[in-house]
């Protein structure tokens, strides 16, 4: 009786034991799936965060090559990622550890749409300046160009006036004496003379050509400028002589034998438009000054 209940016993024993070992296998089975699809999903996470930094170490070393952000910046962002790509391919990795590198990961995209931003920025200002350093070349070619222009003017006044200089030392010019400036008014068309300035309508100015016996008989021309109290020219009929810059009241031209020769004309302006004072005649040949005189009108 004894040995029936101990091997009944030991069966119970032996089925307890299979039921044990077949439970740990089951687990164990189960444990070892799960382990292999989170390993699973590990890996296509790990090589998705691979494939996503090395493309951001691509950007940051085409952004270094363009030399167009700051250059601090940059080597923080390059050591970043190098040392994020160097842990995932030594790590063996978790779930919290993806988590913490999905999170780091975000913060350097974020860091680098910051980059290309400035980037833009810098190519934009870089545009502009481009744009205005070739705005200010044309300006300085435009001023170079008006630069030689202008000396190139100057030049020529230089050689006019050297060769006007050379013509007044080698001409001869007239002598001229006994010049006068008078008014006139008129009565019946018939001048009158007067030194009242509020009457008179016309200036007359008179010179007289010293007689040359070296001189040969040829035209000279004589200009007579009246000059108001205020020293400014006074018009003939309201029309006035400029030559080479200098303004004249008359132009006289005269036939020049040698022979001593007194010199008249008039210029005519409204009654009523001069006012009292001294007035001044100057008699000019060319350009040069010959004789001077003044007379008052009250």
């Amino acid at each position: 009786m004894d040995g029936q209940d101990n091997k009944f016993n030991y069966k119970i024993i032996l089925a307890a034991l299979a039921a044990v070992i077949i439970g740990i296998l089951i687990a164990f089975y189960y444990s070892y799936a799960q382990s292999k699809s989170q390993i699973d999903f590990l890996e296509q996470e790990k090589e998705l965060l691979v494939k996503d930094l090395t493309l951001m170490k691509a950007d940051v070393d085409r952004l270094a090559a363009l030399n167009e952000v700051n250059e601090i910046e940059l080597q923080d962002s390059r050591y970043r990622v190098q040392q994020l790509l160097d842990s995932v391919g030594r790590l063996n990795f978790t779930v919290d550890k993806l988590r913490e590198y999905k999170t780091e990961l975000r913060r350097l995209e974020a860091k680098n749409d910051s980059l290309k931003l400035k980037n833009n920025f810098l190519r934009y200002n870089n545009m502009l300046l481009t744009d205005k350093y070739e705005e200010t070349q044309k300006q300085i070619e435009e001023l170079r160009n008006k630069s030689n222009s202008l000396a190139e003017a100057e030049a020529l006044q230089r050689r006019k006036i050297q060769e006007l200089n050379k013509e007044l030392k080698s001409k001869t010019y007239l002598t001229l004496r006994n010049s006068e400036g008078t008014g006139f008014r008129l009565r019946s068309g018939k001048p009158i003379r007067t030194n009242k300035a509020s009457t008179i309508e016309k200036l007359r100015g008179c010179v007289t050509l010293m007689a040359d016996s070296n001189a040969l008989i040829e035209e000279k021309i004589l200009y007579f400028q009246f000059l108001g109290p205020n020293m400014g020219v006074i018009e003939d009929n309201a029309n006035i002589i400029s030559v080479n810059g200098n303004i004249y009241s008359k132009r006289v031209e005269v036939l020049f034998s040698g022979e001593e020769k007194n010199i008249c004309d008039f210029i005519t302006l409204p009654a009523g438009s001069l006012d009292e004072g001294t007035y001044t005649l100057n008699v000019f040949e060319n350009e040069r000054l010959l004789a001077s005189s003044e007379f008052q009108l009250k």
